[in-house]
């Protein structure tokens, strides 16, 4: 049995509540998923400290090297709680949400996935290391609307 029965067939995508670039990547995914295949946590959520902590993933950004850290990365995990757990970084997290959503996002992450791994993340690196900038950043994680909730953990 799950941790989380609620992820039972969908991705978990862990976020930087802080991070208005995220923020509005999230409510961008929200738009689109209309089979509700996708669930969000921000990195500083209670519920995905221990889920976190099962992956090695440290709870707080520590460098921005190449190194993987909530808030710093974005997270998706698959499979939640069961023996084919799996966890995905950076491009390919991002690739995972697309495959997710309705057409034309699948066939659209199949031709981003084309592009060699190496500038895939570059150009992920690149935005995350700018992302405050970007859109800026808010002193605590907005809260969802009352008809997003159902979406986050």
């Amino acid at each position: 049995m799950t941790e989380f029965p609620e992820l039972l067939n969908r991705l978990l995508v862990v976020y930087d509540g802080e991070c208005g670039f995220c923020n509005r990547s999230i409510r961008w995914f929200l738009r689109r998923d209309g089979h509700e295949r996708l669930r969000f946590a921000p990195s500083s959520a209670p519920s995905v400290q221990q889920l976190l902590a099962r992956h090695g993933v440290p709870a707080f950004e520590q460098n921005s090297g190449p190194g993987i850290s909530a808030p710093g990365t974005i997270l998706v995990f698959r499979s939640v709680g069961t023996s084919a757990e799996e966890l995905l970084v950076r491009s390919n997290a991002v690739l995972a949400c697309l495959r997710a959503l309705p057409q034309p996002w699948p066939a659209i992450a199949a031709i981003l996935r084309l592009i060699p791994s190496p500038i895939r993340e570059w150009s992920y690196r690149f935005i995350a290391d700018h992302r405050y900038r970007i859109a800026g950043r808010y002193d605590s994680c907005p809260l969802p609307t009352p008809e997003e909730r159902k979406h986050f953990l």
